[in-house]
């Protein structure tokens, strides 16, 4: 049965099918529509895309996940009648507005999503079929679960962290003996009055306080914060309190008052400072109430999910700082990854637990999105500011590298999260300290961190002290490690102030392509990484299109373009 699983979100909407337990396709709506971190509304092209990759219709889904997003009035039955009336008379003039699920539930006090939504209307108006299962999923338990399903672990605590979702900033489940306990973060926090607790929003309005914009360019500040000095974190750690059972909470009265205290406190402030203060909050908080949990449940395993945990130097802190074997980050940790967590829910309450472990396995790639085939080499060809390189793409790919090139690769689908790795990636040599510069000038970046380095599984202990507990993390380039000190000369331009780097390990199978040029540019010169850097310019999503492709290329933005048939230059 074809199950859609739907994130309406305010940021990050998305969608995924899955056949089954198997995820055929998963697509963010930014990548449809070309505007970073797209939502606010029911995210209809990524919906048509991926059950197009599915090779299916509206008519062939049998069940459907909604995350508890942004709905149209027209789908609430619980409007008092002058809500009610507003409501009707906007949709009359086409001014309808979407409503927050959450914040309906919220505002009403109530848990039943499907006692106030009208779940026939809303199948009706996206024309799937009447009367197929439509069911509400948690947002922290939609991070949470794919933690656990695609892992082996028979025992783990599941930590998620954002900036807000169901009107909670965090949840705690321990796996143990077969069965998931919610510790906090459950429904029953909709009955509540919101808490203001979130380290995630912190963060958020350090990044505002420095003049860029919250939920995108957090990453910013991870990078400026091995500049400065954490002069104010304790200032802000005064603020925050980690109790005994790991649930953090703050002495603000709102999130407005929040934001105001740390805009005052940073006014005029050092960039690099104010970065490196909330980064070490970020850190000490966290960590400490992870601690207290591990502490109190005994876990060994740690899964982490939600935008808190895009910090890969967070994530590094928590490996190697507590005692946990292993450490795995959903790759799509983000709202881009709650529709595919929503299906797992799905799945979960049809099945029963002991189907549900049965039937876990793997993330090998996160290669979702469409795969044109040959259709990106029919569009570079077709157009005339194009042309060939002769010889074999691998071995071209990896003399023009060796040569100081940046060479974008295209093959395969678009990845699933926020980060490339490998689909729609451009290379570089590590060895030119100053590609960093060159190439964020090309792409219109203001990057402060270093490029991650890509390096095949077998050699990454040679460069890399990335040990068993961050090996799993490691797949997906969402953890840092110390790189070895003998390598540190030799591959300046992934390497962190710290003498840290975040490396994404790869195998051969997924993408042939991508392991084949790394095997050749190290046959070449003895380095065994390559610069991986998503293909993007700043303020757009990571291309997904042949036609994104070609615009790329011919705007020199890269020097070349590989895929599995040949190499293209820019005449």
């Amino acid at each position: 049965m074809l199950i859609l699983g739907i994130h309406p979100g305010y940021h990050d909407a998305c969608a995924v099918v899955h056949d089954g337990y198997r995820l055929v396709a998963a697509v963010a709506l930014e990548r449809m529509t070309r505007r970073k971190i797209d939502g606010g509304r029911i995210p209809v092209e990524a919906i048509d895309e991926c059950l197009s990759i599915a090779g299916a219709t509206r008519g062939d889904v049998g069940a459907v996940a909604l995350g508890r997003g942004a709905f149209p009035s027209r789908f609430y039955s619980h409007l008092p009648i002058g809500r009610a009336l507003e409501a009707t008379a906007r949709r009359l003039v086409g001014k309808e507005k979407h409503k927050s699920m959450e914040r309906e539930l919220t505002r009403y006090g109530r848990t039943d999503d499907l006692g106030i939504f009208r779940a026939d209307v809303f199948l009706e108006a996206m024309e799937l079929p009447a009367g197929i299962p439509v069911r509400f999923f948690n947002h922290h338990e939609a991070h949470a679960l794919p933690c656990l399903f695609h892992t082996d672990w028979d025992e783990a605590l599941l930590y998620t962290a954002d900036g807000g979702g169901d009107n909670v900033q965090y949840s705690f489940r321990s796996f143990r003996d077969g069965r998931i306990e919610t510790l906090f973060g459950g429904d029953e926090e909709l009955l509540n009055p919101m808490r203001v607790d979130s380290v995630g929003l912190a963060y958020g309005y350090a990044t505002q306080a420095l003049g860029y914009r919250i939920n995108r360019h957090e990453g910013k500040l991870t990078g400026l914060a091995a500049w400065g000095e954490p002069v104010f974190s304790e200032a802000i750690s005064r603020r925050f309190t980690v109790a005994d059972n790991g649930e953090i909470t703050t002495d603000f009265e709102s999130n407005p008052a929040m934001r105001a205290w740390l805009l005052d406190l940073f006014d005029g402030q050092k960039r690099e400072d104010v970065a490196a203060s909330i980064q070490h909050f970020l850190e000490e908080t966290v960590i400490e109430s992870v601690r207290r949990l591990l502490d109190r449940t005994g876990h060994r395993k740690l899964g982490l999910a939600g935008g808190v945990f895009a910090n890969v130097r967070l994530n590094q802190r928590l490996a190697d700082e507590l005692p946990v074997d292993d450490i795995f980050v959903y790759p799509p940790m983000s709202d881009q990854g709650l529709a595919g967590g929503g299906v797992l829910r799905f799945l979960l309450d049809r099945d029963g637990m002991d189907t549900w472990l049965d039937n876990r396995w793997p993330l090998e790639s996160l290669y979702y999105g469409r795969d044109f085939g040959d259709g990106i080499d029919r569009a570079m060809e077709a157009d005339d500011r194009i042309a060939a390189e002769e010889g074999d793409p691998v071995e071209t790919a990896a003399r023009l590298l060796e040569a100081g090139n940046a060479v974008a690769i295209y093959t395969k689908g678009m990845e699933y999260g926020p980060r490339a790795l490998g689909a729609r990636t451009i290379l570089a040599s590590p060895a030119d300290p100053t590609v960093n510069d060159r190439l964020n000038e090309r792409l219109q970046r203001t990057e402060f961190m270093p490029f991650a380095p890509v390096v095949a599984e077998a050699d990454v202990d040679t460069v890399f002290d990335l040990g068993a507990v961050k090996a799993h993390a490691g797949r997906f380039m969402t953890i840092t490690c110390p790189v070895r000190p003998q390598w540190r000369e030799r591959i300046p331009a992934v390497i962190h102030v710290d003498g840290t780097a975040r490396p994404q390990t790869i195998r051969r199978a997924p993408n042939p392509l991508y392991f084949d040029i790394l095997a050749a540019f190290k046959a070449r010169t003895g380095l065994p990484v390559l610069i991986n850097t998503s293909f993007n310019v700043h303020e757009e999503p990571i291309i997904n299109t042949p036609a994104e492709c070609v615009r790329a290329l011919a705007d020199r933005r890269v020097d070349h373009v590989v895929t599995d048939r040949a190499v293209y230059t820019a005449k």
